[in-house]
């Protein structure tokens, strides 16, 4: 019997949007027969600031028991999928830190030939969620990792309309991550258990 895939969705989230989603994909993995790692990166932000915002206060508290990830958890996974809100159509600094630390790995060849993928969210609608996701990709290059997005392979993908990877529009916490948003991670997780089982398996013929 083939080993499980293994993977680690890695993930920044300040008021909560991107912990849901990310908790969606882990579990989604892990019904597919995946051995997940649910991780968030080191926030950066002081903590007056995160004392100031409600919903960041609620989500630090909430979500403190959820281990932070190492650049081992990379190394480890066969696939990664990181999660970011856009932060003026880019990567927030949270997780562009924890990926800027990759350097002795992705130096050593160590980050290669792994599946990866992406998923955000934003306050607005067209608030940068493409470019995001765009700007992520660019690290996957570098990686020399295989990039696996949603696409528009089931019917579903053409109701939340994003091909890159889940994004979803919180309108200032006024929207809560939804049915379109929760079936858009389950697409996006399967895809990625998938295309990463069938590397696994065709490697271990080689």
């Amino acid at each position: 019997m083939s080993e499980p895939v293994k993977l680690s969705v890695i993930y920044y989230s300040a008021t909560g949007t991107g912990y849901q989603i990310a908790r969606e994909i882990a579990d989604t993995a892990e019904k597919e027969g995946a051995e997940v790692r649910l991780l968030k990166v080191a926030e950066l932000a002081p903590e007056a600031a995160i004392a100031s915002n409600p919903a960041w206060a609620a989500n630090a508290e909430a979500t403190k028991d959820i281990a932070e990830a190492t650049p081992d958890d990379v190394v480890w996974a066969d696939a990664v999928v990181f999660g970011s809100p856009t932060r003026y159509g880019n990567v927030a600094s949270q997780l562009k830190q924890f990926i800027d630390q990759l350097g002795p790995q992705w130096g050593q060849g160590l980050l290669a030939d792994k599946v990866y993928s992406g998923f955000t969210s934003s306050s607005t609608l067209h608030g940068g969620q493409e470019s995001t996701l765009l700007a992520l990709s660019n690290t996957f290059y570098h990686f020399g990792g295989i990039i696996v997005p949603p696409g528009y392979t089931e019917a579903s993908k053409f109701a939340d309309g994003n091909p890159y990877g889940t994004s979803h529009v919180d309108a200032q916490g006024e929207n809560a991550v939804n049915d379109v948003t929760r079936t858009a991670a389950q697409v996006q997780a399967r895809r990625v258990v998938r295309t990463a089982a069938a590397l696994k398996a065709g490697r271990a013929q080689i």
